[in-house]
């Protein structure tokens, strides 16, 4: 029987809502969520692992991440580029993934034009599902993609933190911008 992956959750309070942070023993984020939305993030973990493949212990501070998030709030909005991440996904899926952290913080973009980063500009409708089972939200920044008319589209926290969120970013960052070129 293969071994359990042991997972860390920390609960950290936020300016929008208390936010879920799961971790592995290497210190990789491995989903982020609301406490909304708790149920969401247990069946990804679910799906992504398996339902009985892995274990979940209470944890604060796991790597000092919650320090991270702290100056992130804070107006360091550059520090979750810090964090690293684990996603179980598809190549397809992980490919959207990897794109949306190369995403200038303080700007967004369309959906169509994350599909032609990624070199497959007729995936828009895939890219916008890949962007949608994102795990680790705010870190992997699907808040930073947006209609093509600039338009605030679906977030899994919400449109009212996608909101505040890109706000708070385009408040702080440097040079920050509606959309990214």
């Amino acid at each position: 029987m293969p071994e359990l992956l042991k997972l860390f959750l920390d609960r950290i309070e936020t300016p929008i809502g208390e936010m879920l942070l799961t971790t592995d023993a290497a210190g990789k984020v491995r989903s982020l969520d609301w406490n909304d939305h708790e149920q969401r993030m247990s069946t990804l973990l679910d799906r992504y692992y398996g339902k009985s493949r892995y274990t979940v212990e209470p944890a604060q501070n796991t790597q000092a991440l919650r320090d991270v998030m702290k100056r992130y709030f804070a107006g360091d909005v550059a520090a979750i580029d810090e964090i690293p991440t684990e996603a179980t996904g598809t190549a397809f899926q992980k490919s959207v993934w990897t794109e949306l952290r190369n995403i200038p913080v303080g700007t967004s973009i369309s959906y169509g034009t994350l599909a032609k980063r990624i070199e497959r500009p007729k995936a828009v409708r895939a890219v916008g599902l890949a962007n949608g089972s994102n795990p680790i939200g705010l870190i992997v920044p699907c808040h930073r993609v947006i209609g093509a008319n600039g338009s605030l589209t679906g977030y899994g926290g919400g449109l009212p933190r996608k909101k505040w969120l890109l706000e708070h970013e385009r408040m702080h960052a440097k040079g920050a911008s509606l959309f990214a070129a």
